[in-house]
């Protein structure tokens, strides 16, 4: 559904039924999809200039609009996603890529996915750690879980996430969000937002990079594009 509201080739009509189900009830959801993947480019940029050339990208699903790898040529990727079609799809689209890496497993597992990557990355280097747009589909501990990638990153790595919320101080968008919410409920991915205290718990251990719990357009600057009710954060791993 993802690629569909991105306006890729990547999907089956299944995706495009219950995505034009979810555009029925919030015409918003392309410009919050599309919001979400240019924020995905302006971090990756961000970190490069930092001198990162190391990505895990978390849930990163089948290779679409402005991937890491294109935004981020010079660098190492590992791709991340537990769906296998999308796995599967991605492994061909980066086939002749040496710098990249498609793994199928589950980002809840952190020892998994990081057994699994440990071979492509190396971790006692800085890693930019990626979670666009997925964790909000995980109905679990996002503390504990990114604790753990945290413990196994090398100082000067950063975490960088979107997630959607109600907790806006704009009770129109907060009620955009919840229809969002309400779109996927009846999909294989429901979604599950989260308040500002609880993203922030998810950074424990980070020093949070300014500005702090910004909508997805306005990072790291206001674009002047309306905001889509997903926080970006983004926190560096201490040296």
């Amino acid at each position: 559904m993802y690629d569909y509201f991105l306006g890729g080739a990547h999907h089956f009509a299944v995706d495009r039924q219950q995505a034009e189900r979810i555009l029925a009830g919030n015409p918003d959801m392309a410009h919050t999809c599309r919001a979400n993947r240019s924020y995905l480019g302006r971090v990756v940029r961000w970190c490069t200039a930092q001198g990162i050339d190391q990505f895990l990208d978390l849930g990163s699903g089948i290779p679409t609009v402005g991937n890491v790898h294109e935004i981020a040529p010079a660098a190492r990727v590992s791709y991340v996603d537990v769906e296998p079609v999308a796995v599967e799809y991605a492994r061909e689209l980066t086939a002749d890529r040496d710098d990249v890496q498609v793994v199928r497993a589950d980002l809840g597992v952190p020892r998994e996915v990081l057994d699994a990557v440990g071979c492509h990355l190396d971790l006692t280097r800085p890693v930019a750690v990626l979670a666009v747009a997925v964790l909000h589909f995980v109905d679990d501990d996002i503390p504990a879980i990114l604790s753990r990638y945290r413990d196994a990153m090398a100082g000067g790595g950063v975490l960088a996430i979107s997630h959607g919320s109600t907790d806006l101080d704009d009770p129109e968008l907060a009620a955009r969000t919840r229809a969002i919410q309400e779109g996927y409920r009846t999909s294989a991915s429901p979604v599950f937002l989260r308040d500002r205290d609880e993203l922030r718990a998810a950074f424990d251990g980070f020093e949070l990079v300014e500005p702090v719990m910004r909508d997805v357009v306005d990072w790291p600057a206001p674009t002047g594009e309306a905001s889509v009710g997903a926080y970006a954060v983004v926190g560096r791993r201490a040296a």
